[in-house]
């Protein structure tokens, strides 16, 4: 989920120390419950239809109300198929631990399981949150590995599992942690990595009992630091972050929440490094080409506008160079970028707008697979550690699966 704040933007327009969970708290183990009740169900089904009727409607109106149109759909591509979710709420994140056993999660406790691959989900909910209190989270995050994944939610709330999700621990956080947790990635064994919204990273060796801090400074003290050094222009790296994005090999990026500037981090580094923009859009999100800082980063702006690096840029320079792409959006954001190889990249974005590139993000061309379902996709990714399967996330429980040049 991490993307979603990003995404919204996109549309519309501490201490780096080791901590410990505090001792008044103490993990709580519950079985995941396979099926709600039909009290259960119908509070649930109560409360989430009547949130996204509103939703709905304000989706509609977004749609609807621009005066931009949408790009034209003749001799466009299909390659994508949706998948009906159990629910139709924002979808924030996918993942998978086998070719065929994989969650969703999603607003107000959305929380969904397939065995089949994707083709179809089943509805979950854990045991000891009822449904008017499993509403009240955002699950933003899931991470599976072996067995063994993490569920990340807001309010914070954190669920660990070691048996493919039969059952789930809660584990508590300190509160002196600074930041909210944003993300958090499975890594092994009893293992994971965290970040927060202060750019304090974070590892456990122990199922969540410590965490080791990897980041000596926050990025609220690297900018303070930097603003009151009284170099010319220091003044320009100020404010928060309102997105972070992992790399497959540890490296971070960050965007400011002004989209004026970004900032990097790599394992072994004391501090996030900021880097100016280069242009005069503002940055609405930012990752990785292949899923490496190494590839280079892609960069997306106001307008619709899409820029990528090149390979081996150097982390430590003020900017990066940065070529625009050629891709059509009619002012529509874009809110996600996925490679699917090192040659087919996908782009995703407001109004459900899809783009397919051949030619390793050069030029873009329109796909209709969502043309015709309200609402706007936030989030693409491809597993090819799992036959290179690929999923596109959005509002509204959209939900598609990547079919190829069949559909």
């Amino acid at each position: 989920m991490k993307l979603f704040a990003a995404a919204v933007v996109a549309l519309s327009a501490g201490s780096a120390s080791a901590f410990a969970p505090s001792r008044g708290h103490t993990s709580q183990k519950t079985a995941l419950s396979m099926s709600a009740s039909n009290s259960e169900e119908g509070r649930r089904s109560f409360v989430t239809k009547s949130g996204t009727t509103a939703a709905g409607l304000a989706l509609s109106t977004l749609a609807t109300s621009t005066a931009i149109p949408l790009p034209a759909a003749a001799a466009a591509s299909k390659q994508w198929a949706a998948v009906k979710v159990p629910f139709e709420d924002t979808v924030y994140d996918i993942d998978f631990d086998s070719p065929t056993h994989g969650y969703i999660v999603g607003a107000r406790g959305s929380f969904a399981e397939t065995n089949d691959g994707g083709q179809t989900w089943e509805p979950r909910s854990f045991s000891n949150l009822d449904a008017e209190e499993e509403i009240t989270y955002r699950f933003q995050n899931v991470s599976f590995q072996n067995g063994e994944g993490w569920v990340l939610g807001k309010p914070t709330l954190l669920l660990h599992t070691k048996d493919s999700g039969k059952s789930w621990e809660r584990i508590p956080l300190s509160p002196k942690l600074p930041g909210e947790p944003t993300s958090i990635l499975a890594l092994g064994p009893n293992q994971a990595e965290m970040i927060t919204s202060s750019g304090a990273v974070y590892v456990t060796e122990n199922a969540g009992r410590n965490w080791k801090a990897q980041v000596k400074e926050t990025i609220d003290a690297t900018l303070n630091r930097i603003s009151s050094s009284g170099v010319s222009g220091a003044s320009y790296f100020t404010g928060s972050i309102v997105n972070e994005q992992r790399d497959d090999k540890g490296a971070y990026l960050a965007v400011s929440s002004r989209g004026n500037f970004f900032l990097t981090w790599e394992p072994g580094q004391d501090f996030w490094i900021p880097h100016n923009r280069g242009t005069p859009r503002r940055i609405q999100n930012m990752g990785f080409v292949r899923g490496d800082i190494k590839n280079g980063v892609w960069m997306t702006l106001n307008g619709g506008k899409l820029l990528t690096s090149a390979a081996g840029v150097d982390l430590n320079s003020e900017e990066f160079p940065f070529n625009e792409a050629n891709i059509k959006t009619g002012g529509y954001g874009i809110t996600d970028v996925a490679w699917r190889n090192d040659d087919e990249v996908w782009a995703v974005g407001g109004s459900n707008t899809m783009y397919v590139s051949k030619d390793n993000g050069k030029n873009f061309a329109f796909d209709k697979s969502a043309n015709d379902i309200p609402g706007n996709l936030y989030n693409v990714k491809f597993f090819p550690e799992y036959g290179n399967a690929g999923w596109a996330l959005g509002s509204s429980g959209l939900l598609l699966k990547y079919v190829g040049e069949k559909a």
